[in-house]
This record gives structure tokens, sequence and C-alpha cells, in this order.
């Protein structure tokens, strides 16, 4: 894992490669990416460069800087066998051209760069030359097979659902949300996969109907944008903008109304962690994920990516259907089982096995 930011594929990656090192004689994480390594437990070897300014350089050459310490670590090593959560084509490649059992774990759909014909290609090519690969949802499944040919495990994101009730506890100094207001939330990264502005125009428009409060948590390129957007409709009363919290689940706690309007995701772990605490959801009906977790609208609201509009209709559902929003949020709940923490962790340390 070349490159660790604050997200839900970094979660998964942290809970699969702890789990792991509980199981198997020896757990070796390579990362460029050192501030991370409290996030690990103390029996994981770290391997990693000496020098503190790697940290700060782009994903890109974090890649192939941690595609070297590989080389190292494996060219007198090959009783080894890699599991990649990032930079899967290089992986793949030198793992091959070194006769390393590789698998792969691929954690968004194809959708946000399948419009790429060089991509397209190395992926169909290269992921067939992996010994496994794994993606987070049934519906990615069925994507990799359908338009690359490449077989694939469904294996779901682990969710731990007791502690993240007990880190919803947490007391925190926070009074934007009020009484008599709808209080929204959306937990994403600002950047443009995660679409925020089709949740700006929605609330643009709702503005004059219903009294609301949004929160947008998350860091990245587009906030700039954002802010921008916010000041000049005059929405800056009405929404909020909070960093990245390492504990988001006491904000989400506050909220009424969760909604994500993501144009691809993989399995977004948040809209899980919304259903844990008991939250209602409205999300972009993108590929891939929302539609599974949410059983196909029957445990919350869908809409077409991109049409605030709709997105519109389906919060003014929510405000006056109050009785059928709270069965589609007993419905979701009862569905979780699925992605159970231990039943899904479980499945990876069976997968790994058959190839140690």
């Amino acid at each position: 894992m070349p490159s660790i930011d604050d997200g839900g594929v970094e979660k998964n990656f942290f809970l699969i490669s702890n789990y792991l090192s509980k199981k198997l004689s020896k757990v070796a994480v390579i990362t460029i990416s050192k501030k991370y390594q409290k996030n690990l437990d103390n029996n994981i070897e770290l391997i990693t460069t000496k020098s503190k300014w790697h940290d700060k350089i782009g994903r890109r050459k974090k890649f192939f800087i941690a595609l070297f310490l590989l080389f190292l670590e494996t060219i007198n090593n090959k009783k080894v066998t890699v599991l990649c959560f990032q930079a899967n084509i290089y992986c793949t490649i030198l793992c091959k051209l070194l006769s390393i059992k590789i698998i792969i774990r691929s954690n968004t759909s194809s959708t946000g760069w399948s419009q790429n014909r060089f991509k397209r290609f190395f992926y169909k090519k290269i992921f067939n030359f992996a010994n496994h690969v794994i993606v987070n949802s049934e519906e990615f499944k069925n994507e990799l097979l359908n338009e690359f040919n490449v077989k694939s495990t469904c294996i779901y994101n682990p969710l731990n659902a007791e502690q993240i009730k007990k880190l919803s506890k947490e007391k925190i100094n926070f009074n934007f949300f009020k009484r008599n207001t709808l209080n929204i939330i959306c937990v994403a990264r600002l950047n443009e996969q995660k679409d925020h502005f089709c949740l700006l125009k929605a609330m643009n428009k709702i503005k004059d109907k219903i009294p609301f409060k949004l929160v947008l948590m998350g860091s990245g390129i587009e906030k700039k944008k954002i802010k921008t957007f916010i000041k000049n409709n005059f929405l800056s009363k009405n929404i909020n903008i909070i960093n990245f919290q390492k504990n988001p689940f006491p904000y989400i706690k506050k909220s009424d109304l969760f909604i994500l309007t993501s144009k691809y995701e993989g399995l977004p772990n948040v809209l899980l962690e919304a259903i844990v605490l008991d939250k209602f959801i409205i999300s972009s009906n993108c590929p891939t994920g929302p539609s599974e977790i949410l059983d196909k609208g029957k445990g919350g609201l869908l809409f077409k990516v991109g049409d605030h509009n709709s997105l519109v209709k389906k919060i003014l559902y929510f405000m006056d259907k109050n009785k059928k929003c709270r069965n589609k949020i007993n419905h979701a709940k009862k569905r979780l089982d699925r992605f159970d923490y231990s039943k899904n962790l479980l499945k990876y340390n069976k997968l790994l096995l058959k190839y140690l």
C-alpha cells in the first residue's frame, strides 16, 4: 500500500493487515506513508524508506519507490505472497517477472477510468496474470467479468459495528446542527469523484422550501470551488465544511440524513457506518456498491448519478414519508450481517492460506 491517505480503502487496509498479523507467522507492510505506522499492530514489520521527505511526494512516485522496495525484499526470497491494495498493474508485472504469487484487491469500480483505452487494455491483460483477484461487491465482480473477462472473488468490507457504536459516543463540541431543522451530513473527499456539486445544486434549490443544515466532512482539491459555490449562492449559514475527522461517527450520529453523491465507488464504507448509526441514506446509484448496500432501494433511496433534481425529490420524500423511511432503515440494518467484521476477515485468511 504505497500511498496511504484518510479514507475507506485505508480503513480496510489497516483492519485486514492487523487481522492477518494475528493469524499468519509473518506479515510485512510496504508503504511510503510512514506517518500511519501507529495504525498498524506492533508485530507487523514496516518496510519503508529512511528519508522523511518521501512522505510528501506524489502518489505515482510512491508507487515506484514501493515497488523497488518490494523488489529488494523478494529478489532473494521467493517464498512470499503479495497482497496488493494499490498500484495493482505495476505490482502484478513485477511479481510475475520474479515468479512471486500475488493476490490483487481492487477497491474501486473501473467507471472512473474505463474510457482510457490504454488502461482498459492493460487492466484486461495484466489482471489475468494475478493468482487471485479480490473485489468488495458482487456488482463489481460482475463488472470485471463482463467488461474485462477477469474472474474475481467478492469479499465485503469488514464492518466492526460495535466499535462504530462505541466511537459514536465520544463527546464533541459541535453545535452547527439545530432542532426543527433537517440536519444532513456528507462524509467524502472533496474531489470530482464524490460530485459534491450535485449535492450543492440540490440544496440551493431546496433552501427556500425547508430549513436545513448541511455538513461536508472532508478535504481535497475541490474545496476552494465548493466554498465559492456556497458563497455565491448565499448558503454560508446553511452549509459548513469541516476537515476529515479521525472519528466521524459522533457527527454522523447527530445528523438526520446521510447523503452520498459519488460518480463511482467500490463499496462505500461510509454508507455501512451510517446504517450502523441508524441513519437514513440517500445515495447516487453509482457503480458500484450503493445499490447493493441499500438492497436496490429497499434500505434507502437511490437517484441517478449527477441528477440533482432527482436528489431534491428524494430529500422532500424523506421529509414527508417518515414512517416509510423508518421501515427502510430497519431493512438496511437487518441486511448488515453480510458485512460482518469476523465473517469477512476470516474469508481473507482462508483465501491467503491457499497461496502460502
